[in-house]
């Protein structure tokens, strides 16, 4: 199972069996349908298109109704291709769920990475963006400067500011992902995956989950 859609539920703790009170993220991850099958032959690259969250036919567009229709699924919200699945294994209309990982995980640590798009902080200084430190304290009747970048070094000569100066600016929704994190759990007959640590996102943002 290379790789699953889903979205995050939120954060919780669990009890590992030494009485440690681990922090994991809760997950709800497919079903994912296969509704596309890319080819070297025919595409120039191999990959499996999953689809995920159900939505109506209203919600999407006359071309994506007939691709939902040629696979035999419903409308979905969200598409995702995978370059590490097997698609000779594969037909359109397979469904893909966390029992795949359930199979694995009986018999070794299952590790995963989770991508998704950080929260939108908005404009912000570089203390928080950048954890500069400020100017300094308020002597010297630096009253104002606390929070600031301070010089930039440009003088006469470049006369500009080089590009790449870490400055205050737009902070978040980025897309990051998170590699590495253990699957702690998983509870198939609600399609929950429990992921040890934090993943990237809001609240019931989408993620995907690879192996």
């Amino acid at each position: 199972m290379p790789g699953l859609i889903g979205k995050k539920i939120g954060m919780t703790s669990v009890f590992d069996a030494a009485g440690k009170n681990i922090p994991c993220t809760v997950i709800e991850a497919g079903p994912c349908v296969v509704t596309q099958i890319r080819t070297v032959e025919k595409d120039g690259y191999a990959a499996v298109q999953l689809a995920y969250d159900e939505t109506t036919e209203k919600h999407v567009s006359k071309a994506l109704q007939g691709h939902f229709k040629k696979a035999g699924t419903t409308p979905k919200r969200k598409l995702v291709e995978f370059k590490s699945f097997e698609p000779d294994s594969l037909k359109l209309g397979d469904t893909y769920t966390v029992a795949h990982l359930q199979e694995m995980l009986k018999d070794e640590v299952v590790w995963v990475d989770v991508t998704g798009t950080s929260k939108g902080k908005g404009f912000q200084g570089v203390v928080k963006r950048h954890n500069f430190q400020g100017v300094g304290g308020q002597t010297h009747g630096q009253h104002n400067r606390l929070r600031k970048p301070g010089s930039l070094g440009a003088c006469s000569w470049p006369s500009r500011v080089f590009p790449g100066m870490r400055m205050g600016g737009h902070m978040g929704g980025e897309r990051v992902k998170v590699q590495n994190l253990q699957v702690l759990k998983v509870i198939p007959e609600n399609n929950l995956l429990i992921i040890k640590g934090s993943v990237p996102g809001a609240k019931g943002s989408y993620v995907i989950v690879e192996r």
